[in-house]
């Protein structure tokens, strides 16, 4: 399978409005221009199979708003959202077995309001 992840870039003034209204699962990844790691994920996930409907990025340095209320503390950080609900933060490894894990996990727990 070699489709494209659809990806979108959030910011603080729109994150909260576009989460609640896109409908299925999306993979919320806040990344940094200077960081190694969130470059590789910026080119290499969307072309992963993974088992989410969109990549939603978030740049961690122009949007402190968004990068306080996740508490993202390092770079890149993974959450994951379906349907306006939140599923909390995915500690794993960037490959598609690790992340599609991951997914099914927290998909597995109850669901909060998003932070």
């Amino acid at each position: 399978m070699n489709s494209i992840v659809p990806s979108l870039e959030l910011t603080d003034f729109d994150a909260d409005q576009r989460l609640l209204q896109l409908h299925g699962t999306s993979l919320l990844i806040f990344t940094s221009i200077g960081c190694a790691s969130c470059r590789w994920a910026r080119r290499e996930l969307p072309g992963l199979p993974l088992a989410v409907e969109r990549l939603c990025w978030v740049d961690a340095g122009d949007n402190g708003g968004l990068v306080e209320r996740f508490e993202v503390f390092q770079l890149p950080s993974l959450f994951l959202v379906r349907d306006g609900q939140f599923f909390g933060a995915l500690q794993c490894r960037l490959s598609s077995i690790e992340l599609n894990s991951a997914i099914q996990q927290a998909l597995n727990l109850e669901s909060a309001e998003l932070p």
